[in-house]
């Protein structure tokens, strides 16, 4: 799948289950799912859901990506 993401759901299905990218961000099953429920990641995860991003060649997905993405839900609160 390319392209950049555009939702935090949405990145996250790019991951093969909930616990690839539960072990790639290095957190919790349960973490993880609420992440992608909710639509945002915890900006301590940050580095390690970028770093894994590239790895599986997912374009596009920086700090400013996420930031973005969380701004644009505390706007809509």
């Amino acid at each position: 799948m390319s392209g950049l993401p555009t939702s935090i759901p949405g990145l996250i299905d790019r991951w093969q289950s909930i616990g690839a990218f539960a072990a790639d961000v290095g957190c919790g099953y349960e973490a993880a799912r609420q992440m992608r429920r909710r639509g945002r990641i915890a900006p301590q995860h940050w580095p390690n859901v970028v770093a894994a991003s590239r790895r599986l060649g997912i374009a596009g997905v920086s700090y400013e990506w996420l930031a973005g993405h969380r701004a644009s839900l505390e706007e809509a609160a």
